[in-house]
């Protein structure tokens, strides 16, 4: 209803009230209207639908075994490099007891650096392999993402590692492993 016609001279009535509950019936009442989520309303870039190959991509990529397979390459490599490095600064390459004067010679250095790679490699492959799995099983039995995962599978991988040694270093390997990961998820986040 439209307001009387105000005489000459008189100022216009005031409107009505606004009514909180005919605003909450369009905002959340059943005559509220569903708006469409569009990124471009918001100024973020516009993102086409995920195909189905860019889907199955995506699951292929969260799987465990494609996790443990990458963590496995990336520890062959980065072991492969750190025990080249530590056979390169070295002293007791090609150190004979009968004669400590001799110099070793560069085949010798490089035998020593090939060994020693290979050595590492291993077993940074096995340890990243075994941390990558323990953590997506425990993701995946727990359901959540958090620095909890990395701490529990630290733990998990290092007391395995260390049992080999006995309950003591299995426990200490535990405590180890489960600090570091710890530090490492806490400065990553």
């Amino acid at each position: 209803a439209a307001p009387p016609p105000s005489a000459a001279g008189e100022p216009a009535p005031p409107p009505p009230p606004l009514q909180y509950s005919l605003l909450l019936q369009h905002l959340v009442g059943d005559k509220r209207q569903p708006r469409v989520w569009d990124p471009n309303t918001l100024g973020g870039i516009p993102c086409p639908p995920k195909s189905e190959e860019q889907k199955m991509v995506e699951r292929v990529m969260e799987s465990c075994p494609f996790k443990a397979a990458l963590a496995c390459v990336g520890g062959f490599v980065l072991g492969g490099a750190f025990g080249i490095f530590t056979a390169g600064i070295d002293t007791n390459v090609g150190f004979d007891p009968k004669d400590p004067y001799r110099t070793p010679t560069a085949k010798e250095v490089l035998k020593d650096m090939g060994q020693r790679g290979i050595s590492y490699a291993k077993n940074f492959a096995i340890v990243g392999a075994m941390f990558s799995c323990t953590e997506c099983v425990v993701e995946s039995y727990r359901g959540k993402s958090d620095w909890k995962n990395s701490v529990i599978s630290g733990c998990i991988t290092g007391g395995a590692i260390g049992f080999r040694a006995g309950l003591k270093a299995g426990v200490i390997g535990c405590g180890g492993f489960a600090a570091f990961s710890a530090a490492v998820d806490y400065y990553l986040r």
